[in-house]
């Protein structure tokens, strides 16, 4: 089975990589452009094109040249604070670069597409706790507005041209191979701020919740998305409410850090609860998360020490 997974090099696309590689069943390209991926994190025998979703004639010459079944969609615009300050751009990533995929795919035979959505923006303040997949969306950010497009968008493709597809909504996802830096999850940057023995902060009264999933959970769920026949989107999260003091203290505990948090003022237009369920992804992909929160964060820490050491 021939598949192109975009953002292939970056954080959740390399961890995706490695567990379709594992398989032996896919046979594997990765389009990725690098501001944030890296190559060195692909195996050699990875066919790779650096090129962005962005630019029309690369995007069609590597569908021609690839000819892919399925189409691991990850690569995207993930700030949701430059999303607001820069919708436009936000869109033109997020949407633009989408639909460039779809029109080329379709063009070379493109079957399936699994598309990495998300579990948090996309409801905006929720209702229900934890929230499912018939959740109104009413996305507080150009960013989940994108997604909820692209959704959208997905829908249209199967009924007009009968490309069939996944939307995974991920939760907040941790995990090795993440950066300290730019649009990266609190976890990360609390590690990355631990290890360089710096203080951290906690915006707020530390008591805004979000569903902790870890990568290597999110990995699993794009690949059992892939080997089930189910449509539509399903959330990918644990269902469990963690707050950011909360986290912190796991954390503190494992890094052995003596340091209390600095407190800051709350960030405006942020979400106070985020957690969704993830019973539907059980019951048609046969996908559960295996990974404990504090057993994550072990994993974690312990890969953002061992690449600070190397």
């Amino acid at each position: 089975m021939r598949i192109l997974v975009t953002g292939g090099a970056g954080f959740i696309g390399s961890h995706t990589v490695d567990v379709l590689r594992a398989t032996g069943a896919y046979d594997i390209a990765v389009l990725d452009n690098l501001s944030t991926g890296k190559r060195e994190r692909l195996h050699p025998t990875i066919r790779f094109y650096q090129a962005d979703i962005r630019n029309g004639h690369e995007v069609r010459l590597i569908m021609d040249r690839e000819h892919p079944q399925i189409l691991l969609h990850l690569a995207a615009q993930l700030d949701v604070r430059k999303s607001v300050a820069e919708p436009e751009f936000d869109a033109e990533v997020n949407i633009g670069g989408f639909l460039k995929l779809m029109e080329a795919g379709r063009e070379f035979g493109l079957q399936r597409v699994i598309f990495a959505s998300t579990g948090g923006a996309i409801y905006g303040e929720q209702e229900q706790f934890p929230c499912n997949e018939s959740h109104k969306c009413c996305p507080l950010s150009p960013y989940g507005v994108s997604k909820l497009a692209t959704e959208a968008y997905l829908f249209f493709y199967k009924m007009q041209y009968g490309i069939d597809y996944v939307a995974l909504r991920y939760s907040n996802v941790y995990g090795p191979r993440q950066d300290p830096h730019g649009e990266a999850g609190v976890v990360a940057i609390f590690c990355g701020r631990m290890l360089a023995h710096q203080a951290c902060t906690i915006y707020g009264d530390g008591e805004q919740t979000r569903d902790y999933i870890y990568v290597g959970d999110v990995a699993r769920a794009n690949l059992a998305a892939l080997e089930k026949r189910a449509s539509g989107a399903f959330n990918i999260g644990t269902g469990v409410e963690t707050s950011v003091n909360q986290l912190f203290q796991l954390l503190a505990e494992i890094a052995g850090a003596p340091q209390l948090p600095i407190r800051a003022a709350q960030r405006p237009g942020e979400q106070r609860r985020s957690v969704i369920s993830p019973a539907r992804a059980a019951a048609e992909l046969n996908w559960q998360p295996q990974v404990p929160l504090k057993e994550g964060l072990k994993l974690t820490f312990e890969s953002f020490r061992a690449a600070a050491e190397s």
